[in-house]
């Protein structure tokens, strides 16, 4: 019965019948919302630091709080101690850093002087740093808390002044490999026709760096899956139109062709037999180029996020909630730190994209699981701006055991998908209006961004639910491959009456199962 019927009967009514109908409105409206319950807050925040002023990080009246202008750029541990390194150039050791105390957390100096560090590695004893010319071992040989040897590990790419000319890593991968990845130059300062720039590649024995792919842009996050596959995260700019999550390996081009120009080196790796043409459709660029790859998951621009950092995966035996073997993933402008999940189709990785946490104070740049199985957030807005009102900080994320109703992973099946709820489904949440699905491409340029192309909307059919709840299958009619499929969920809800935490998702689909 709906709600502008009823105010019209009450008017109709006598002043003893209006009192019962409105106690029954009232009655129906408290059934109605204890069937529905709020959605729970399943993970707690705690503020380690964060600069002090609530102003935008752009007004010319900011200035850093006193204290440690905690830029967090790389996150590591050593025993008990939390390794931070800031963009300033220093590492510090965070003492008694699972404290809900913040008196009873220390910080103590490790290391200063390095050129704008952006990662941390720990390799036996030792502490590897990426910082722009270099990776760099830091030794504490004396075991008195500091390094006391700061040597080169690894060098051998362009240096130069411009600002973008970032190094990351090093992350290490399934066989034991390190990889470091740099970032293009930009603006007019910009130099990337020597030096790598727009590579990543590996450390080799002797100290070189070893190129290994390009086409990269700001490849500013590196991390494994549960199998020991490397992963980055590069973000929307010239040709890439939108965030990209990749499989790392060698031999392949990812789309940036301001990469191009160390092919003619002496030391590339291989050669790139076809280039592939701008402005055409993702899809048809991918095929006309042997190594040119597309992502694993596209986060589409601003639905999921603006700028991705780092690659963090979730492997904490349920202490973190449900999503064991998924990835985390920091998002920059937005301030947030969304969730992806992967599947191998025929070889390949391909998976959907949630959002996961916002509203932090700064923009995401760095996460870490504890040994307890909580996450250290790390954030930094220098460079850019954020959503968030700070300028940097660091937080501690725990969950508190109450499971969020939410997609856990959507797969692509051979005629449609298949989602995975947290929870069991109530079986009468789901209609044939329930779920909606569409789907959209991008086109390959040189444009700085791009926008959806090609949208379609997609007729819904033998909507299925497992026996438990747990999972429903659905067709999709007209599937396309290179294509990303939006999906949008009305009303569901777990047979405990909980909302649905995120109603939407996003799965790039690179290829159709056979089975």
């Amino acid at each position: 019965m709906e709600m502008r019927n009823l105010n019209r009967r009450l008017l109709d009514q006598p002043k003893k019948a209006k009192v019962r109908l409105q106690l029954a409105v009232i009655s129906m409206t408290l059934v109605t919302q204890a069937e529905e319950t709020k959605i729970p807050r399943s993970y707690e925040r705690f503020e380690i630091l964060a600069a002090g002023g609530e102003k935008d990080s752009r007004d010319p009246a900011w200035a850093p709080s006193k204290g440690i202008p905690m830029e967090v750029s790389g996150m590591e541990w050593i025993g008990d101690k939390l390794a931070v390194c800031i963009r300033k150039g220093e590492i510090w050791m965070l003492e008694n850093p699972l404290s809900t105390d913040r008196n009873k957390i220390n910080f103590k100096l490790f290391a200063s002087g390095l050129h704008e560090p952006l990662g941390l590695l720990k390799d036996g004893k030792d502490l590897l740093v990426a910082q722009r010319g270099e990776v760099t071992r830091l030794r504490d040989s004396n075991n008195n808390g500091e390094a006391d040897a700061y040597l080169t590990e690894c060098d051998g790419w362009n240096v130069s002044g411009n600002y973008h000319a970032y190094a990351y890593g090093p992350a290490r991968d399934g066989n034991g490999n390190l990889w470091v990845s740099l970032n293009l130059g930009m603006g007019k300062l910009a130099n990337n026709h020597i030096g790598w720039r727009g590579w990543a590649g590996t450390i080799g024995k002797d100290g070189s760096f070893q190129p290994k792919a390009l086409g990269m842009r700001s490849p500013s996050g590196m991390g494994a899956n549960l199998k020991g596959d490397l992963f980055f995260s590069d973000q929307q700019g010239t040709w890439i139109p939108a965030t990209p999550i990749y499989h790392l390996r060698p031999g392949v081009f990812y789309g940036n062709q301001e990469s191009l120009a160390s092919l003619k080196s002496p030391e590339a790796p291989f050669e790139m037999k076809v280039i592939p043409e701008p402005n055409q459709d993702y899809g048809e660029a991918l095929t006309s180029s042997e190594r040119f790859v597309p992502p694993a998951v596209w986060l589409p621009y601003n639905k999921m996020g603006r700028s991705a950092t780092d690659v963090q995966v979730i492997d904490q035996d349920g202490k973190f909630g449900p999503f064991d073997g998924q990835f985390l993933i920091g998002e920059f402008t937005n301030s947030a730190v969304n969730r992806v999940f992967l599947e191998e189709v025929d070889g390949q990785y391909q998976g959907a994209c949630f959002p996961f946490l916002n509203h932090f104070p700064a923009a995401v740049l760095r996460l870490q699981f504890a040994p307890d199985g909580s996450l250290f957030v790390g954030m930094s807005n220098r460079g850019w701006s954020s959503l968030g009102n700070r300028s940097y900080g660091l937080q501690r994320i725990t969950f508190n055991q109450k499971t969020p109703f939410a997609i856990k992973e959507m797969k692509a099946q051979p005629e449609g998908f298949e989602l995975v709820f947290t929870e069991p489904l109530h079986p009468d949440s789901l209609t044939p209006e329930s779920l909606k699905v569409s789907s959209f491409t991008y086109q390959y340029s040189s444009r700085y961004g791009g926008d959806e192309i090609n949208p379609a909307r997609h007729k819904i059919s033998g909507i299925k639910t497992s026996k438990g709840g747990r999972s429903v299958r659905f067709k999709v009619e007209n599937l396309r491959t290179n294509y990303v499929f939006e999906l949008t969920t009305q009303g569901l809800r777990s047979k405990l009456g909980q909302r649905l935490n995120h109603p939407q998702a996003w799965y790039t689909l690179n290829r159709i199962p056979s089975d």
